[in-house]
Formats: structure tokens, C-alpha cells, sequence
């Protein structure tokens, strides 16, 4: 039989206060796309950072093509064949897009940099997975999904013959996802092995052979994917069945208007946006990448001073300028990027919780640190958020634990208009299924949330309403009973067909 490409051997890894690995022993066909899936802190990413060199395991060992080997850095796995694209996206924002692209090999010309080779070089490697950027921009001045792909072209265009995805889409939107899949056939054509690790569940049936499940930083079970259904990957993944639910705030009557928008617009962005939020609603807002959702949410919340229209909160105008007086007017944000812009990594859970409501919970100047502490116990209990203790710093949380905390900050500030973009970007499907549930009780608990989501089927399952943003421009709104997602993808596409039988975004102003 024929040497696997990677093989695992009881392979364990500890870090300080946390077992990530618990002799897993499994193996990955050479030419294949094999998926590791489980919740956050199940282990996945560890085991792909130990392939990619990141990481060195304590006890086992790690064989490539049949051969032991042990890397001593990222550039010893690379040297392998292996090349990964991360999760979290790791630049020097500073630099160019080619200058990132080249960074581990810079081409010279009598003892000079080529610039004009290096971006040639950069162009060609993103050209490799169908992504058009200018290489000259700053990696910084790029949005998250953008960037993304720039990993993607740099992992790509590095010529490994074992690429570890990270939870690749979880910053792009459908069309380039489409365009990453694309990639991923072309690769294996030419024998590349590829070793997928994501929470979405339509991606691994679309894209891999097999499935290996980690629980708790245990191996529990390796499936091929042919005959595997959808729950019971879910059950394997969380050790019990992930139970349906109809939300239940679609069976509630809205109630009052929280949020009225008209002719919002921001230069460069998006323009003439109108549209209305009332209590007990989930409003969906879909787009492609570059449509203008975060910027959207981003002016809303006074994060874009340059951004100009009309804005009432139950009824009565406001100007919002800085986030300050958002929160003041009971709005809340959940950032697309929750690491840069959601959270204090350093911070502990509980100071992360507390922040919007410093005030509340002073007296005379001074913080009563126990009713700030036993708030934030509250809510961790009440998301269920898995940590060592709210005093434990975030930055060692699992992603969708992290995401918890900044939910939880809303919830204690009593936010009753809220913002919620890409609020389950990289969690596992256990978490995803709770965060869920959450924005359902808190619609159905008489809150206004606007749901910005690259995950059409989440917008499917959650909103009321759905609107679309092509361009800069709301071109559309759907009600739940007629929304598919063929219908949104043609809207967001700009599709002549989706034209008939869908209401326009004027109608959005109207509701």
C-alpha cells in the first residue's frame, strides 16, 4: 500500500494549564483532502500547527511520506513540503502585498531588490488562486477577508506538496469561497494533499474524501466522508445530537421601531441605505465581500465620522459620532474582527465584560470590583463560556469562548439595538448552535438585532427579513417565507434573473 502523506503517532502536547493532545494517532492519503473537525479547544488547530513546525509535540511522533521527521520551525516544515494557511492572519500591515507575498525570498538584481520582479512574482501567485488585488496596497489597508487570501496565495504559491487549511472561508464571502474550492480541485489534480480543518459542515462534504473527529484533544474517530451524514458528524464532534429548533422569536409579534435609517452614506463605501430595525426582529444583511456591510454597521455605531444620513433610535434623532454615544443610546457592536477590535486579549474575562459599564458599576470613582466580578460570572454562566475563571485572560479562550465574552459585554450594558457582524466566524458548530439560540432569545426578549453574516444559511435560518447590499447600494429585501439562497446569491451577484418577484430597497425604508 502506499505510504500516507502525513501520519500522527500517539502524539500529545501540553500547554501551561491545558492538555491540547492526547496521543492522537491518525493518517492522511497521500493526494487527498482529508477534514479534522471538533469544537474549539478540541485540538484541531494544535495538531496543524505541530505539521506546519509551529508547534513540537511533548511525546509521539510525526512521519511525512513514511519518514520520521521533526521540525524545528516553519521553515524546516516548509523545506518539507508543508505550507499552511492560518486562521488568524499574520503580516506585517506596514508592508505591501508583494512585499508580504516575498518576504521569505526577495528577488535581487545585482545585490538590489527587483521590485519590479517581486511584484510580478506576487501577481502571478495571486493570479494562482483567482484573486485580483494590487500588490503595491499596504497588507494594513486590506479588509479581513481580503487578506485571507492573501495567505491563501501565499501558502499556495510556495510550491507545498501538504497544505493545512485553517478555517479558511472563515473571512470570505460565497464567491470567494467559490474561488478557494477552485483552488483546493486544482491542487489535488496535481497531487497536492490538502488537510481541511473547518466548522462548516456543507464545506467538508463538498471538499473532502475522509474526516477525523477530535474531542477534547482526543482522536475519536476517522470516517470517510461518502455514507458520513451531517448529524452524525455533529454527534461525533460534541458527543451528543444537535437538536433543531424553529426560532422562536419569529412566532412573537414585532414590536416598536428601535432603529430608523435613511440615506446613510459613507464616500468610497456605500451610499443611500435606508432601512428600519423594530424590536423583536432579526434583520439579516447579506452581501459579498466589498458590498459595504461592516462599513455599514461601522457608521452605525460611530465609527466612521465621515459617514452622513439620518439616523432615530425609538423614535427620536441622534447624531453618532463616536462609539461613546452609541452605547449611551443602547446600541452594541460585535466586530467582524473580534481579536482586533472586539476584545482586550490581555484583559481578563471579567474587565472584557465590564467595559461599556465602567460607570454603572463605580460609586464615587471608584470600582466595586465584587459587583463587577459577580456580573460577569453571571453572564459567563449564562452563555455557558468554557474558562478557567473570569479573571483567566481571553486571549487564551477558544475562538467561539472569546466570542461569548463579547456577547456577554452587551448583554451586561443592556444594549437593546444590536449589531452582530460575523458573529460565528471561526466557532464550532456546538457554539454556533448556542449563539444562535442566544440571538433568537434576545429578538424574542424584545431586542433589535441587524445580523451581518457571510454564512447564507445562518441568514436563512435566523432572520425575519433579509437585505442586500451590492455595491455600496441596498438592492433588495426579502421576507423569511421567500428567501432562498439562490435568490440572495443572484441578488448579491447582481444577477438580471433575480430581478423578477423581489421586493426592491425602497421597500426596506418603508417597513
Amino acid at each position: 500500500m502506499t505510504e500516507p502523506a502525513v501520519r500522527f503517532e500517539n502524539v500529545s502536547k501540553r500547554f501551561p494549564g491545558a492538555l491540547a493532545l492526547s496521543g492522537v494517532t491518525l493518517s492522511v492519503a497521500a493526494g487527498s483532502c482529508h477534514a479534522l473537525c471538533g469544537e474549539n479547544g478540541a485540538g484541531k488547530s494544535t495538531l496543524g500547527k505541530i505539521l506546519a513546525g509551529i508547534h513540537a509535540p511533548d511525546e509521539g511522533r510525526l512521519l511525512i511520506d513514511g519518514k520520521p521527521v521533526r521540525f524545528g520551525g516553519p521553515r524546516d516544515a516548509l523545506a518539507a513540503g508543508v505550507g499552511v494557511v492560518h486562521q488568524e492572519l499574520a503580516f506585517c500591515p506596514n508592508l505591501s502585498v508583494a512585499e508580504n507575498l516575498c518576504l521569505g525570498a526577495l528577488p535581487r538584481k545585482r545585490g538590489l531588490l527587483s521590485v519590479d520582479e517581486m511584484e510580478r512574482r506576487a501577481e502571478a501567485m495571486l493570479a494562482e488562486i483567482g484573486a485580483a488585488l494590487d500588490v503595491r496596497r499596504p497588507v494594513g489597508g486590506l479588509n479581513v477577508a481580503q487578506q485571507q487570501l492573501v495567505q491563501i496565495a501565499q501558502a499556495v504559491g510556495g510550491g507545498a506538496r501538504i497544505i493545512v487549511f485553517d478555517e479558511p472561508t472563515s473571512s470570505l464571502g460565497q464567491v470567494d469561497a467559490e474561488r478557494l474550492y477552485e483552488t483546493i480541485a486544482r491542487l489535488r489534480a496535481r497531487g497536492v494533499t490538502c488537510i481541511y480543518v473547518s466548522h462548516r459542515m456543507p464545506e467538508i462534504f463538498r471538499l473532502c474524501d475522509a474526516v477525523s473527529v477530535l474531542r477534547d484533544g482526543r482522536h475519536v474517530e476517522t470516517r470517510p466522508v461518502a455514507g458520513l451524514t451531517e448529524a452524525e458528524l455533529v454527534r461525533l464532534m460534541i458527543g451528543r445530537p444537535l437538536a433543531e429548533y424553529f426560532p422562536s422569536h419569529l412566532a412573537t409579534q414585532r414590536g416598536e421601531e428601535l432603529l430608523r435609517v435613511d440615506g446613510l452614506a459613507l464616500p468610497g463605501a456605500f451610499r443611500d441605505v435606508s432601512f428600519s430595525l423594530h424590536a423583536g426582529e432579526v434583520v439579516g444583511l447579506a452581501g459579498l465581500v466589498g458590498a459595504g456591510r461592516s462599513e455599514v454597521a461601522r457608521a452605525l455605531f460611530g465609527l466612521e465620522p465621515r459617514a452622513r444620513g439620518t439616523v432615530h433610535l425609538a423614535g427620536k434623532r441622534v447624531h453618532i459620532r463616536t462609539p461613546g454615544q452609541a452605547i449611551g443610546l443602547g446600541m452594541g457592536l460585535v466586530p467582524e474582527d473580534r481579536k482586533r477590535e472586539g476584545l482586550i486579549l490581555g484583559g481578563s474575562g471579567t474587565h472584557n465584560t465590564s467595559l461599556p459599564i465602567l460607570r454603572r458599576l463605580a460609586r464615587f470613582g471608584w470600582m466595586r470590583r465584587r459587583e463587577e466580578r459577580a456580573l460577569a460570572t453571571e453572564y459567563f454562566e449564562r452563555l455557558r463560556v468554557r474558562a478557567p475563571g473570569v479573571d483567566a485572560p481571553v486571549a487564551g479562550l477558544s475562538g467561539g469562548n472569546q466570542q461569548k465574552v463579547v456577547l456577554a459585554r452587551w448583554l451586561a450594558a443592556r444594549a437593546k439595538v444590536l449589531i452582530l457582524d460575523e458573529p460565528t466566524r471561526g466557532v464550532d458548530v456546538g457554539a454556533k448552535a448556542e449563539i444562535h439560540a442566544l440571538i433568537d432569545q434576545l429578538a424574542a426578549n424584545g431586542h433589535a438585532v441587524l445580523l451581518i453574516s457571510s454564512e447564507l444559511p445562518e441568514l436563512l435560518a435566523l432572520s425575519t427579513r433579509i437585505l442586500v447590499l451590492r455595491a455600496g447600494r441596498l438592492v433588495a429585501e426579502m421576507p423569511r417565507a421567500s428567501a432562498t439562497q439562490d435568490r440572495l446569491l443572484a441578488q448579491m451577484a447582481g444577477l438580471a434573473s433575480a430581478a423578477s418577484g423581489t421586493p426592491n430597497a425602497a421597500s426596506a425604508a418603508a417597513m
